[in-house]
């Protein structure tokens, strides 16, 4: 079950995106007007004035939103729509669900469960998925369902199918949390919602065992951290969030290897944050991120 958030009641989102061309702007503040709404937040972005693509996000407060909705949806298909805008509006009170898949590494889902405890991520968690059972009483100890599904050897299909049986009907998105399997294109087809990635930014450059050892004795001046959603190609999906962390000759593979789990789940939360708030709006293989 998902319950409203208190602090976003009665407030909606809207996105547009499209081709940009006069008046966008003039219609939607209209639209949201006489249906009541108050614009609180409006962020947007052309990629070019002339000919280029319009991104919009508003956030508005409507008395009675659920109410309403249908409503308003009725007049952006009427009215945003002949425009060749493509739009979503969500209702703000109610949190997206995210499940967490995992590995034997625990940073990331750990920081993750922490953040939605404190309240600082407005998702529900009703579930996180491993194919190990090393993290199973931390996770429970949220109170949060941990579910083990083992995945070994080449073929990851009956695996991939029992994870699809869990997240199928209960889930808006889907977070990677180190999860150390590769997710094949016909896992992505079938669940149906966003997946979000996080792993260490070496990549190309350091591929496959012990990156950090590598870095090390490369002699690295900078590691870091990179977030993005899941396409069939590895690691080449849109970016959501980067960030880096200095280090220098002083310091071992395992001080790197420290510094860049303290990296990986400040980059985490945030896409995961931006996610859940309707921020990010993916235009092919980039993203606009109103942050």
């Amino acid at each position: 079950m998902t319950h409203a958030t208190p602090a976003f009641a009665d407030h909606a989102c809207l996105i547009v995106h499209g081709p940009d061309r006069p008046g966008i702007v003039a219609a939607v503040t209209a639209l949201i007007a006489r249906n009541g709404g108050n614009i609180t937040t409006l962020d947007q972005y052309s990629s070019n004035a002339d000919g280029g693509e319009y991104f919009q996000r508003v956030v508005f407060h409507r008395p009675d939103l659920a109410a309403a909705m249908p409503v308003i949806e009725e007049d952006l298909t009427a009215t945003v729509t002949p425009l060749g805008l493509e739009w979503t509006l969500t209702d703000q009170s109610i949190p997206k669900r995210m499940a967490i898949l995992a590995s034997t590494s625990d940073h990331c889902l750990l920081e993750l469960l922490w953040r939605h405890r404190r309240g600082e991520l407005p998702v529900t968690i009703p579930m996180v998925i491993s194919n190990h059972t090393n993290t199973a009483e931390d996770v429970r100890s949220f109170g949060i369902p941990f579910f083990h599904v083992p995945s070994q050897g080449p073929d990851k299909s009956e695996a991939e199918a029992k994870i699809l049986d869990l997240l199928r009907g209960n889930v808006d998105f889907v977070v990677l949390a180190r999860y150390m399997q590769i997710i094949s294109e016909d896992f992505l087809d079938a669940v149906g919602v966003p997946v979000i990635n996080i792993h260490h930014s070496f990549l190309p450059a350091f591929i496959g065992a012990a990156p950090y050892r590598k870095a090390k004795e490369r002699g690295v001046k900078l590691i870091g951290a990179t977030s993005h959603y899941v396409t069939k190609d590895l690691d080449e999906g849109p970016i959501i969030e980067q960030d880096v962390a200095r280090v220098d000759h002083s310091m071992s593979a395992a001080d790197l290897q420290a510094r860049g789990a303290y990296v990986e789940r400040a980059v985490l939360s945030r896409a995961v944050q931006w996610h859940a708030q309707d921020r990010i709006i993916r235009d092919g293989n980039q993203t606009i991120v109103f942050s």
